[in-house]
């Protein structure tokens, strides 16, 4: 159970606060990893919201909740730790008094402010908490990405941060990074010599990464058409994936020494430049289609607006030249309205070197690691064997499949629920370094600024479809197809 905190939520009447970040603070209360003097304070617009906002939140646990979580019992004793206060972020006036009468003035109190708020007020709402005198040496400031547009605007937005905060106080959140299964990888990798031995270009052909999304805008029409879908996926949830699997052992699992490791990722990571951009990315938008079975509208249908070149989908063969990954392609997928929701890594091994097999024995495949963040978490690996109900030799594959749900009873993964208890245990081991963020806009500016400077356009592909057919052929180029779940 962690200590006593105070978690002060700027944005609390969002639909981040109430879809994730309340729903996680309540499962980690009915798992005992609270301590009963823990406060919590969303802050809101406006009074009327700060006066409903036990029955807001109440009705945001009974919607985005599992079924069977909802207690009744619990809510009522959870609901005794919030108290919202209603102020605005970008004024230093008297309505900042009542959030610091109920913080009070003890110090040695772990004080937690997590910023669900754009990323342009984080700087005015850093400044303002330093001019009400709310930060103290004991408090902690966590931040939603986008962190900034590009590399100039991530710069300035954390240097505003630093002048009230120090870099060991600051935790950029990506919620991937929470995910049990992405923790499973690193334990799979450093703990096992199976896999050790076996994690380099010597024995692995490729990899793909995947984040796929049924949903559309949701609301965020202004937000994801100034974004697009390399700079809300790829500079951090999908980097940040292929630096856990594809970095060195750290000599401990210390923040400071796993961001090393992440950092040389980065910085080995090929540039794509020029027409190299046009040779290994594939951008896309999505038009009206079929999602199971409702017609959905198209992005720009979605955006009201005849035109736009935001891309919707994103594909990429990029590189890592270093001593282990040299040669080995590694395939990063993104995209909105796609066939299923699904987040996915394929660890694709070489073929055997010669089989042994006569023909009709069938084809000897490579073996597959698969390790899935969502909707279900579960790693898979699929070896060849022989039919069993075959009395001659007849070859197929078989999975070795640990489901998470499946295999532990009382397995409840809330990426949100870890990361929030873990920035109040001031563990940053899973939360990004400025460095990182700075190394990653590296690598996206240029491709993104030689899609302005080219005018380069999104191709189309239907709603309900794994995007455009051109990033099916980046990988049939290298004799690869995507693994499609």
């Amino acid at each position: 159970m962690a200590n006593a905190f105070d978690m002060v939520l700027f944005g609390g009447g969002g639909d981040l606060s109430l879809r994730k970040l309340i729903p996680a603070l309540y499962r980690a209360f009915i798992e005992g990893g609270l301590n009963s003097d823990t406060r919590f304070f969303p802050v809101v617009r406006r009074q009327e919201e700060a006066d409903s906002y036990t029955k807001t939140a109440q009705h945001a646990l009974k919607t985005h909740l599992r079924d069977g979580e909802y207690n009744e019992k619990s809510w009522k004793e959870f609901s005794t730790m919030l108290r919202a206060v209603a102020l605005d972020i970008s004024k230093p006036d008297d309505q900042w008094n009542l959030l610091i009468d109920l913080l009070g003035d003890d110090t040695s109190r772990t004080r937690l402010f997590y910023l669900a708020i754009p990323p342009a007020v984080f700087g005015p709402c850093c400044e303002n908490l330093s001019i009400k005198g709310l930060i103290h040496e004991n408090s902690r400031v966590v931040v939603e990405k986008p962190l900034g547009y590009n590399a100039k605007t991530s710069d300035e937005i954390n240097s505003k941060i630093a002048e009230y905060f120090p870099e060991e106080s600051i935790f950029r959140i990506d919620h991937y990074l929470g995910k049990e299964t992405v923790q499973n990888l690193l334990a799979l990798r450093f703990s096992n010599v199976l896999f050790e031995r076996l994690w380099d270009a010597k024995t692995i052909d490729h990899i793909q990464i995947s984040i796929s999304e049924t949903v559309g805008l949701e609301g965020r029409a202004g937000f994801y058409d100034d974004t697009g879908a390399m700079r809300d996926m790829v500079q951090n949830h999908l980097l940040q994936l292929l630096c856990l699997i594809t970095m060195e052992s750290p000599n401990s699992m210390s923040a400071r020494n796993i961001r090393s490791e992440k950092i040389k990722v980065l910085e080995a990571l090929r540039p794509l430049v020029g027409k190299d951009v046009d040779k290994n990315i594939v951008r896309g938008q999505y038009v009206a289609g079929g999602l199971g079975k409702e017609l959905v509208p198209g992005y720009l249908e979605e955006l009201k607006a005849p035109n736009s070149t935001t891309e919707t989908f994103v594909a990429i063969r990029a590189h890592i030249d270093n001593w282990r990954w040299t040669g080995v392609p590694f395939y990063l997928r993104t995209g909105k309205r796609m066939e299923k929701r699904c987040a996915e890594i394929v660890i694709q091994y070489q073929k055997v070197s010669h089989s042994v097999y006569q023909p009709e024995a069938g084809d000897v495949l490579p073996n597959r690691l698969v390790i899935r963040l969502q909707p279900e978490e579960s790693i898979k690996l699929v070896l060849m064997a022989k039919k069993m109900d075959s009395l001659t030799m007849e070859l197929q594959p078989v999975e070795l499949n640990l489901t998470l749900s499946d295999t532990y009873d009382s397995f409840k993964s809330d990426a949100y629920k870890r990361l929030m208890l873990d920035a109040a245990a001031n563990n940053s081991a899973l939360f990004i370094h400025r460095e990182e963020v700075a190394a990653a806009w590296a690598w996206v500016d240029p491709i993104i600024d030689h899609w302005r400077d080219t005018n380069n356009l999104p191709q189309l592909y239907r709603a309900g479809t794994w995007g455009p057919q051109a990033s099916n052929q980046l990988l049939a180029e290298n004799g690869h197809h995507w693994f499609n779940p």
